[in-house]
Formats: structure tokens, sequence, C-alpha cells
């Protein structure tokens, strides 16, 4: 056959798509011009409640830009990208803590507007999807709890009892994101009777911070992934909502926090990135800038390869998240990937941010630099939006069942076909 008659190879394309361009030269002028400048102005990045005013002009800016609210539709005021394109400007934002507070794309906020959307009736989305979109209120999402193994959902004991119209919640949350200050929960409850919970015995139901009952108890203090709103402690005595604040229908609050979930885990996913990879560049810098035995840290070896072995941790995670949001975005089978991904993707962060210490010695230890704090936001990652060993059972489990049915697992370990 003659070169010319030879048919042309078909290759994988990983370029940007033509309609997100755009926004994302928008979204990094953004975070470049506006968020960076602004982080300077916040004495404390773990107290930005009283510097909301900054986060405030950043909204505007992100309005003025076109680029507000990037993931809800556009008749909520948003630019309904999908979770391929929120992937992309999740990675812009994670440079600096502020950016996604600027474009109120933030967790836990982002997730739980999606929710509503998703099992919200008219008038709860009216109530508090409106201001939340809006940016005039914050919200939380209270699922784990003190005193029980969280990574399975169905220790969880929380109640929520029907009396007449109204529901009554009793229960203890802790590590809430977002809870201090926020005007609206989406409370993770057992609303079935069975004395052996089942993932169909919880739901989902909307409470007002300001209800009697409702009560911070105290913010822990928690290492790393600091956020607006601390990750308090709450106690709900004897809360009592009216029976419409079921979000969804009973029994389903597993079922639509799952789907609320895989974008979440993805938008972090390419937070992190975005924080790994504004360490790398420090990091590369600080190699180029210090010296050691006569010569630049760049020339020792060892510290050569700090830098190779955190660029093929950004670049197998980047891969892998684009490839989990292209299958979530085009309705694709996609839990083996984002576990794949909330697993692989949290540990190189905790990779990258360790040799990044090491190299900025002292430096990395400070708590009111930057590196530090990463490091220690990096641990924590591990743990919530589901804890690297619950995920691996997950991806163990879906190769088993490839096994069992005389099948290669090859399709559980990305791929393509």
């Amino acid at each position: 056959m003659s070169q010319s008659s030879t048919p042309p190879i078909e290759g994988i394309g990983f370029t940007v798509p033509p309609e997100l361009r755009d926004v994302l030269d928008r979204v990094r002028a953004f975070v470049a011009e506006d968020a960076l400048p602004a982080e300077a102005e916040i004495p404390d990045l773990n107290e930005i409640t009283g510097s909301w005013d900054v986060i405030d002009r950043l909204r505007d800016k992100a309005r003025e830009r076109g680029i507000y609210a990037p993931h809800l539709p556009e008749e909520w005021g948003g630019l309904g990208i999908g979770v391929l394109g929120m992937s992309l400007i999740s990675q812009e934002c994670g440079v600096t803590p502020i950016a996604s507070l600027g474009l109120n794309a933030m967790a836990p906020d982002e997730g739980n507007m999606h929710t509503l959307l998703m099992a919200g009736t008219e008038a709860q989305q009216e109530r508090w999807l409106r201001p939340l979109a809006e940016g005039r209120i914050r919200s939380c999402f209270a699922m784990t709890e003190p005193d029980v193994a969280s990574s399975d959902p169905t220790n969880l004991a929380t109640t929520a009892v029907r009396d007449g119209d109204e529901w009554v919640l009793n229960g203890r949350k802790w590590f809430i994101t977002g809870a201090i200050g926020a005007e609206i929960a989406i409370v993770v409850a057992k609303t079935g009777s069975a004395e052996r919970a089942s993932h169909r015995d919880y739901s989902l139901i909307l409470v007002p911070t300001d209800t009697p009952g409702w009560e911070v108890v105290r913010d822990p203090g928690l290492i790393g992934a600091h956020m607006v709103g601390g990750h308090p402690e709450i106690r709900l005595t004897d809360v009592r909502v009216p029976v419409e604040n079921l979000l969804g229908a009973e029994g389903e609050g597993f079922v639509i926090a799952q789907k609320r979930l895989a974008g979440g885990r993805l938008a972090h996913a390419m937070r992190w990135i975005g924080v790994s990879q504004r360490a790398l560049d420090l990091t590369a810098e600080r190699l180029e800038e210090r010296e050691a035995f006569g010569v630049p840290l760049s020339k020792h070896q060892s510290m050569q390869w700090f830098l190779a072995d955190s660029a093929i941790d950004l670049y197998a995670s980047r891969m892998m998240v684009l490839n989990a949001a292209w299958r979530v975005e085009h309705g694709l089978e996609h839990r083996q990937e984002v576990a794949m991904v909330k697993t692989f993707v949290s540990e190189a962060f905790g990779r990258i941010l360790d040799r990044c210490v090491q190299v900025f010695g002292s430096h990395g230890m400070a708590t009111d630099l930057p590196i530090g704090q990463w490091y220690a936001d990096a641990r924590a990652a591990r743990i919530y939006d589901g804890a690297s060993e619950v995920h691996r059972m997950t991806i163990a489990r879906t190769l088993l069942r490839y096994t069992r049915n005389g099948e290669s697992t090859a399709a559980g370990c990305g791929q393509i076909s």
C-alpha cells in the first residue's frame, strides 16, 4: 500500500474544547490580576470572614469578566459549564484559596447548589438556591459524625422522625465545613426504622441554622483545609422543620449525595493540582536561587529528582482527572475512575508538598508561609470526601466483579475501548 493511500491515524486529543478556551483565558486573567493581588490584602487566610469585603470585590470583578458562578445554568446567573469545564476552571483557581470564593464556586456551596438543582422543589430552589447563587448566603452539608466511623455511611446515627407535619432531628455532626455563619444546612439523617440501617434508610433534610435546637458546639481547629465557616461540631436537639424541607424523596439521601460527590471530588482534585503546580513553581525557583556546597541547589541530582517526580505526579493527576470528568460529562460509568482520582491525586498532592517542604527546609516548616499550610492541607485531602482506604475498597471490588464474571480487569483500569 502506498503512503498516500494509508488511512490517517486518529489520535486522542487532549486540547481544551474551543468553547472553553475564552472562559479559561478569562479565569486565568482573573486569578493573576484579581485574586492573587487580593490574597495579599487578607491578613490571615484562615480568617477570611473578617475580610469579606475583599471577597465581595472579587465577585464584582468576576461578574465584570463574565465568569461568575460558571457551574450554574444561565437561568440561575451562571455559564452552564459542565464537569469537564469546571475541572479545568478548578485547576486554575487552585493556586489561591480565594479564587473559587470569588467565582462563588467553592465547596460546600457549589455542591449544595448542584444538589438543590438536582433534587429541590421549585419552592426550595427559590428560597435557598437563589440567594446561594447570588452570593447572599452560605451553606453547609452535614454528614460526618464524631461517634461513628462515617466512612461507612450506614453507621450515621442522626435521626429524623416524622411528627405530624414536621421532621424532628436529633444527633451530632462534626467536620461540617462552612457551618459557622451558614444560613442553611443539608443534613443527612436516618429516616428509616430498620435496626440495621441500609442506604435506603437515609434522607436529606434542609435545616435553617436559626432553627431552635441547632447548635454550633465548637470548632476543633483542624490541621489543613481551612475554609470560611470552619469545620465545627454541630449538635441537633429536637430540631423541628416542616415536612416539605425533605430534599428529594425519602430514602434517597445517598443516591442524591453520590450524584453530587462525583463532580465535587474531581473539582477538589483539580484544585489540589493547582496548588501543587504553584508549589512546584516555587520549588524550582528556590533550587535556582539557593546555593549549597558551592553550587546552586538545582545542580544537585537529588534535588533534580524531586522536581522530576513531582512533574510525573502532576502529569498523571491531570490526565486522570480530565478522563474521569469527560466520562461524567458524557454519561458514561465513572465510579471507578472517580475513586481512582480521589485516591491518587490526594496522595500525589501530599508527595509533591512533602518534597517542597524538604527543599524549603525551615521555611517549609513555618506556618506563616504558604508551603507549611499547603502541606497540612495535603494531609487532610486523604481523609475528607472519602478516605483513601474506602476508595481502594471500591476499586478492588470492581476488579473482582470483572474476575468473577470471567472478564479481564482491564475495563476497571482505564482501558480505552
